[in-house]
């Protein structure tokens, strides 16, 4: 494994009013799309925000709901899926988020799954 493959996918981090503009929505409904974790985030900032690898033509990524609730169910913090998918998951010899993104969402929720 070389090291690309170990380190994280690179992405911008999105802070509240930066998913209100990005996405086109109150604040109240950029709160409502965390908390029913169409989207997650992380304050290891300092700030709250969100991967933007997340999202896709100015959404949520359709896919990443269902993951998230599979990581939850195996136990993940909030911070441990985002890294889970950002991270390279050897099992599928890319990481998770690009493997979503590439629309391999059954095979990703199936390793998450495995996790628990």
């Amino acid at each position: 494994m070389s090291a690309s493959e170990t380190t994280p996918v690179p992405t911008e981090w999105l802070a509240l009013p930066d998913l209100v503009e990005v996405l086109g929505e109150s604040l109240g409904r950029v709160r409502r799309l965390l908390d029913e974790h169409y989207l997650i985030g992380s304050r290891r900032t300092g700030v709250f925000a969100v991967p933007a690898v997340f999202l896709v033509d100015g959404a949520p990524l359709s896919s990443l709901r269902g993951t998230v609730f599979a990581l939850k169910d195996a136990g993940f913090s909030d911070d441990e899926a985002i890294d889970w998918l950002l991270g390279y998951e050897e099992s599928m010899g890319r990481a998770p988020i690009e493997a979503l993104l590439a629309g391999h969402k059954s095979e990703v929720r199936r390793v998450a799954r495995s996790l628990a």
